[in-house]
């Protein structure tokens, strides 16, 4: 399949891109530490109808951030509209999963007319819930361990908090990719957390959306949100196969729910 690589030059930060496939443009914005190549075989199945825009977040793997500081969710945003006009798009659908969730509605409070249409697939958006200010401590403790140092602990406690990541035995832990961890705890995790979806502005909007969660999810502060959004929205709420790492773990069956969806959206 051929694919196209390229830097997107953006404020303060150069992302690297990649564009895959052929058809109606779909980007892709991913969650955890922001890799591109996360949604790696996901995106293979879907670039067979959708032209499939990737990049890695700012600060993250291939692309660069000169800034210092907490990096917002309002910049995540600025950032995917501008992938999208790189590759000489107006609009596309959006997909997606965790932080790249929250990512994805800032962008379509934000900028409706870049979005054809969203499923956004468990964002924390943890203000939205009544124990919200649980999860935002337990937010900021991972903050300070990563900020004191101890950046194993913040990984631990961070990744044993989400359904299916299946840790293995503390004694066995190796810290893959720290520099990215670190940029994710210092910089950005705060932030996405805090990040409470404009719920009037998505509303008055009219961009399609769907809000979404693993079926394995269920139980857990990550699958809460989307169904809370959803009925404050007065929009679809759908279960989708596995669990909060489902895109990359269970990526033919999670495909074929999405390109559903996505039909639907522009139906």
């Amino acid at each position: 399949m051929q694919t196209e690589d390229s830097a997107c030059e953006v404020e303060d930060a150069e992302l690297s891109a990649r564009r895959l496939g052929e058809g109606p443009p779909l980007l892709m914005i991913s969650g955890g530490v922001g890799a591109a190549s996360s949604y790696g075989a996901l995106a293979a199945r879907l670039a067979e109808e959708y032209t499939v825009l990737l990049y890695d977040r700012r600060g993250h793997f291939g692309s660069v951030d000169v800034t210092e500081g907490p990096v917002s969710v309002e910049q995540q945003a600025a950032d995917a509209r501008a992938v999208i006009r790189h590759f000489g798009f107006g609009t596309a659908l959006v997909f997606g999963s965790s932080a790249g969730a929250q990512i994805g509605l800032a962008l379509a409070a934000q900028h409706p007319e870049t979005v054809e249409g969203l499923v956004a697939h468990e964002p924390p958006a943890v203000r939205l819930l009544p124990d919200a200010e649980q999860w935002l401590e337990f937010a900021a403790e991972q903050v300070s361990h990563a900020e004191s140092g101890d950046l194993l602990t913040a990984f631990t406690g961070f990744v044993g908090s989400i359904a299916g990541a299946g840790l293995p035995t503390a004694g066995t832990i190796r810290l893959p990719n720290e520099d990215e961890w670190r940029f994710l705890f210092t910089r950005e995790l705060t932030r996405i957390y805090e990040y409470l979806p404009d719920v009037e502005t998505l509303r008055r909007s009219r961009v399609p959306i769907v809000l979404a969660a693993g079926e394995g999810s269920r139980g857990y502060y990550h699958y809460r949100p989307a169904r809370v959004l959803a009925l404050e929205l007065g929009l679809p709420f759908v279960e989708m196969p596995g669990a909060h790492l489902a895109p990359q773990r269970n990526a033919g069956e999670f495909a074929a729910e999405l390109s559903r969806l996505l039909t639907d959206l522009v139906r």
